[in-house]
């Protein structure tokens, strides 16, 4: 018995003109805006150059692109996927936390030759990545995608007859549910799971903050030890749906667990720092 169930209709790729557009990519974007700009409130509350950053931020969307596109090189080669193809700026799949790292390694690159200081920037930016992840999964809920694993739980997403959920899941459509059954099929709604877990971690990262006695670093090193382990987990809800896997994990789940275990390092390392923590 089902005591209740996410269900919805998608809000499939549409048309604007000559374009064909998602909501995916657009809420991807409106994501990046509104994580920038609160990071670039918590950069002025440290009393750093907002300009310097907003230029930095500029090298981050374009290391956040091919850092996207390109963390997923790997797990192609590994399934298989000739080097050209593997390598393809336009074809491929695309991942959230190659994303991360190469918005990261991009923009410390333009902080470092403006002068900025990397570690109070970053701890900065940490709030900001956690709201832009908040936002950019409300495409995913929009197009329905990410799903993972069968669920009998009352907070999965429930495929109805006739919806067009993102394409790659339409294997999971139906035109007519199994017998005596209202929906196609029930499945883990990872991408909401996702967004609840980016919630909460920009409630915990403003009250650190705000009421803990951190050193330099540190605020970044949680941000990326909570969102790491958190996709580390959920991913595991979408091993066999589809994405690159590496013996028992998924590809995702492989990213996820390398930027916890950083983090921890760096959590650590920062830790023993000489510098006197923040008032």
């Amino acid at each position: 018995m089902i005591w209740g169930v996410i269900s919805y209709p998608p809000i499939p790729i549409f048309e604007v003109g000559p374009l064909r557009l998602s909501l995916h990519g657009v809420f991807a974007a409106v994501g990046f805006l509104v994580g920038a700009w609160l990071a670039t409130r918590k950069v002025e509350e440290r009393g750093l150059d907002s300009a310097a950053y907003q230029s930095a931020l500029s090298w981050a969307i374009v290391g956040a692109l091919i850092g996207a596109r390109y963390l997923t090189v790997p797990a192609a080669l590994l399934a298989g996927v000739p080097p050209l193809d593997a390598l393809n700026p336009f074809g491929g799949n695309f991942s959230i936390l190659g994303g991360f790292v190469g918005g990261i390694v991009a923009g410390l690159l333009r902080i470092r030759a403006l002068g900025l200081p990397p570690l109070p920037v970053l701890d900065a930016s940490a709030p900001g990545l956690a709201l832009g992840t908040v936002v950019g999964r409300i495409g995913d809920l929009a197009i329905v995608e990410h799903l993972g694993s069968p669920t009998r739980l009352p907070w999965g997403y429930g495929i109805r007859p006739g919806y067009d959920v993102a394409p790659q899941h339409d294997a999971l459509e139906c035109a007519t549910p199994p017998p005596g059954q209202e929906f196609c099929g029930i499945y883990h709604h990872a991408a909401l799971y996702d967004m609840v877990g980016a919630a909460i971690l920009l409630w915990v990262l403003l009250r650190a903050d705000r009421d803990l006695r951190l050193r330099d670093g540190q605020l970044f090193a949680m941000w990326a030890v909570w969102y790491g382990a958190q996709r580390f987990v959920l991913d595991a809800l979408r091993y066999g749906s589809g994405d690159a896997t590496v013996g028992p994990l998924t590809w995702n789940q492989v990213s996820g667990l390398a930027i916890a275990i950083v983090g921890v390092y760096l959590f650590r390392r920062f830790a023993v720092r000489s510098v006197a923590p923040r008032p």
